[in-house]
């Protein structure tokens, strides 16, 4: 039985849509699936600056807004559904979604991964009253006021830097005794006179206070200074987590992951299973990037065309 399309792309980030693009062009019936909005995480940068070619900073909406021109441009189709489940039998994957059933040889999953959370008392209860995940997203409503940044990575240092031109009132603390982000952006987050960095330094709890109008939202915290166990309270109006991911595996359980969750493959993007194949920050990979992101998808494309043509090729003997 013939699938619906030679190619299904779960995820619909910057290397599901060059996956996308690069499986179309390879003449491929290409279709990605995307759950929300196309552009993944790289929707809330607001200057992309080191993607190259691109000499001076991009938002990344604006980016990502290409990326999705040139999938379509070459013949990719795109459809927003929740994918539920993802089965194989003999050399037909079938991938159920809200929007129904929908069938291919090969399969890239390209689903990102989600932010990791702090677990701290008060966290998940004044989530979206000063706690965020998303400086871009937020920061602008608590401009010119006190904000706490918790994370030592490079959303970390971006977001910092987006949040220092809304106030010069950042308080940074990161665990850890350095930055664990590249030297040009830890650099300059070390530098700005707004960011007032606290190393060795933990959130223990968020505290809520009460508004005129008996909403409660993020009023301070208490934080911990890990080599001398010190704890005291800070003052805050937001409170802005990046602290790392989690990598969105729920559709494959069953397969090979590193220590962190994250899906081992092949260098050609290879998962376990054939005809399966992974890229972007769901892959176990050292350098977690816009541009790797895109150059895995471009590999696990042209290893899928590959892998079709092969299974297609010995359907004919």
């Amino acid at each position: 039985m013939k699938p619906d399309k030679d190619l299904i792309i779960i995820g619909g980030g910057g290397a599901g849509l060059t996956a996308a693009q690069y499986g179309a062009r390879a003449n491929l019936r290409t279709l990605l699936i995307e759950e929300t909005a196309l552009g993944g995480q790289a929707l809330v940068i607001e200057g992309l600056e080191n993607y190259p070619g691109y000499p001076e900073p991009v938002s990344g909406y604006v980016f990502t807004q290409k990326f999705e021109e040139q999938a379509r441009n070459f013949g990719a189709d795109i459809l927003i559904a929740s994918v539920q489940s993802l089965t194989k039998e003999k050399d037909i994957f079938t991938v159920a979604t809200t929007e129904g059933v929908r069938t291919a040889y090969a399969v890239i999953l390209a689903t990102g991964a989600q932010h990791r959370f702090l677990g701290v008392p008060g966290e998940k209860e004044l989530s979206g009253r000063g706690v965020s995940y998303c400086a871009t997203c937020d920061g602008p409503f608590f401009k010119n006021r006190k904000m706490l940044v918790v994370g030592g990575g490079d959303a970390a240092c971006d977001e910092s830097m987006f949040l220092a031109k809304l106030t010069d009132r950042i308080v940074m603390v990161h665990r850890r005794d350095r930055f664990r982000a590249q030297k040009s952006l830890a650099d300059r987050v070390l530098r700005s006179p707004n960011i007032d960095v606290r190393f060795n330094t933990v959130v223990e709890k968020i505290h809520g206070v009460k508004t005129p109008m008996g909403m409660e939202k993020v009023g301070r915290v208490t934080l911990k200074d890990t080599l001398t166990g010190k704890t005291y309270e800070e003052d805050t109006d937001a409170v802005f987590v990046f602290i790392g991911t989690i990598p969105n595996t729920g559709l494959v359980p069953d397969l090979p992951k590193d220590e962190g969750g994250y899906i081992l493959t092949d260098q050609r993007m290879q998962t376990s299973v054939p005809g399966l194949f992974c890229a972007g920050d769901v892959r176990a990979t050292p350098f977690r990037q816009l541009v790797v992101a895109a150059g895995e998808g471009a590999v696990a494309a042209h290893s899928a065309a590959q892998y079709i043509d092969d299974i297609l090729g010995q359907a004919y003997l």
